[in-house]
């Protein structure tokens, strides 16, 4: 692992050691004591992410007393060393990795150990110590080497977690599902204060302000981490990660904030607070050291292959983007939606994105994706009306993305998305403004796991859409999260929904299931 000399500067001293340290670059076995007894640190559970063919990152945060208003989980104002192990078997008899890693005040005291030289498509288990301390059991793959085609890829994709919404239940039949790995889309959590909630519960005045600084954006993250079925899915299976726009604010795009007051409005304050945003999502989830946030910037857009069965090309649609056109918001009339200029993902990205098409010997291109590619129009009728801040507020750009994909020869474009709290399968169209525009790839929305409560099977506004977009296959609005089997012949999408998240302990079910065939766009009812 190297660090540039940008970011060497900008941590300086000691902070680059405790970087360094944290991700496991150094051994810290002998840098620094271990803690006394203060209660289990370990109340935010383990994760592991961004698995490769020989190594994968884990994870863990210590917090004694994670809901600590000052956001220091209630660690000292010391680094501390934390003990790792990985092993072959869940009862650590065979043991392949040993060391320990430093966690810092500077960091919330999480820890990201990249483990590297592990053997490709192979299940290993972790665990961390500090002290006298042990955290739960974690369980990770590793993906299949580069060269090879496994017999399939299994995984799930989620998005849109809102506390206040309702109960997490659905993690926790994900994680008793046979998964590879699991996608997370965006909206991970929601920076507006939790003053009433679906729950029924009497919430704490500590959460009851909105997310400014790093930390409430902390204790934000220990209110959603401290979630049984959460912290039971991490461990469950590795993560692979985007954020789209509750992470920092709603709506926001580039350096605008989109919200209607000061000092928000100020591109010098909002950057302060992405830059506040950005440390604590990394202080929170399994993120590799090319994540490591600078200041209000981060690179997040990055490539996972699977073997040679899938590539996972994961977007970053908001930190480059233009400002939605016409102010945001849903439109029928808005001309500038069709500006060549406006861009959900900046030049460099989308140069990135498009090299990556060309380049790609994956038999299925996997876009995770935030906000909804395909048109999604509201009325049935002559007029188009959509909403603005998704891709149908960006029309030439995604026209273009879309184009490119056909043109370089992608053989199954396959785009998963979040954000919306609902179910579509859809046709993505070259250019959805002609009715005769040839399909060029496939795209699954999957809704949240408990944004907008309960939910419900079809709505009003679902039977629009259908009728309104004759390219959408499948609506739905109850919750829950998409489960993915691929083959070289077939992707099948199982839309897993529970009746209810207002309350604990809903069943699941699949709702539908919709499957593409290679090298055939059309999404269609299994």
């Amino acid at each position: 692992m190297s660090v540039s000399r940008r970011r060497f500067l900008g941590y300086g001293g000691a902070g680059t050691a405790a970087v360094l340290l944290g991700t496991g670059a150094w051994d810290a076995s002998t840098t620094y004591a271990v803690p006394g007894r203060t209660g289990n640190p370990f109340t935010l559970g383990v994760a592991s992410g961004d698995p490769k063919y020989d190594s994968v990152v884990l994870w863990t945060r210590l917090a004694t007393d994670p809901f600590a208003v000052d956001g220091k989980g209630g660690m000292p104002n010391r680094p501390v060393r934390v003990e790792y192990e990985v092993a072959l078997d869940e009862r650590f008899r065979f043991v392949v990795r040993r060391s320990s890693v430093l966690a810092t005040p500077e960091l919330g005291h999480s820890v990201h150990p990249e483990i590297r030289g592990l053997l490709p498509d192979r299940e290993y288990y972790y665990r961390f110590r500090t002290g006298h301390e042990v955290s739960a059991t974690g369980r990770t793959r590793t993906t299949p080497h580069p060269f090879t085609t496994p017999r399939n890829l299994r995984f799930a994709f989620a998005s849109c977690n809102a506390w206040q919404d309702g109960y997490f239940t659905a993690y926790e039949h994900m994680a008793r599902e046979d998964l590879d790995l699991v996608v997370h889309l965006g909206d991970y959590l929601y920076e507006s204060g939790v003053k009433t909630n679906k729950r029924g519960v009497v919430t704490d005045p500590r959460f009851h302000t909105e997310t400014f600084d790093l930390a409430r954006y902390r204790l934000q993250y220990s209110l959603y981490k401290s979630e049984a079925p959460l912290q039971a899915a991490h461990a469950a299976h590795p993560w692979i990660h985007t954020f789209d726009d509750h992470e920092v604010e709603n709506n926001w795009a580039g350096d605008l904030s989109q919200a209607d007051t000061e000092p928000d409005q100020d591109p010098v304050i909002f950057r302060q607070r992405r830059a506040q945003a950005f440390q604590a999502m990394y202080e929170n989830l399994p993120l590799r050291h090319e994540q490591m946030p600078a200041g209000p910037n981060i690179h997040y857009h990055r490539r996972l292959p699977y073997g040679r069965l899938a590539d996972f090309t994961i977007l970053d649609t908001r930190q480059y983007r233009s400002d939605q056109p016409c102010g945001d918001g849903d439109s029928s009339t808005c001309d500038d939606r069709f500006d060549p200029d406006n861009t959900m993902l900046g030049g460099k990205q989308r140069k990135w994105l498009l090299d990556g098409f060309r380049q790609s010997r994956a038999r299925w291109q996997v876009l995770g994706n935030q906000a909804p590619m395909g048109q999604t129009d509201w009325t049935p009728g002559p007029e188009t009306h959509v909403w603005l801040d998704p891709w149908d507020g960006y029309v030439a750009e995604r026209n273009k993305v879309l184009a490119a994909a056909q043109d370089s020869g992608v053989r199954n474009l396959v785009v998963i998305t979040g954000d919306r709290h609902q179910n579509y399968a859809m046709d993505l169209k070259r250019d959805f403004a002609d009715p005769n525009s040839r399909t060029v790839g496939t795209e699954f929305v999957g809704t949240s796991i408990t944004s907008g409560g309960d939910g419900a099977d079809t709505t009003e506004q679902g039977q629009q859409f259908l009728a309104a977009n004759p390219h959408l296959k499948f609506f739905n609005s109850q919750r829950g999260y998409v489960r993915v089997t691929v083959d070289e012949r077939q992707w099948r999408s199982d839309f897993r929904v529970v009746p209810f998240v207002t309350k604990p302990d809903a069943p699941i079910t699949t709702r539908a299931t919709y499957v593409v065939e290679d090298k055939r766009a059309n999404v269609h009812l299994a």
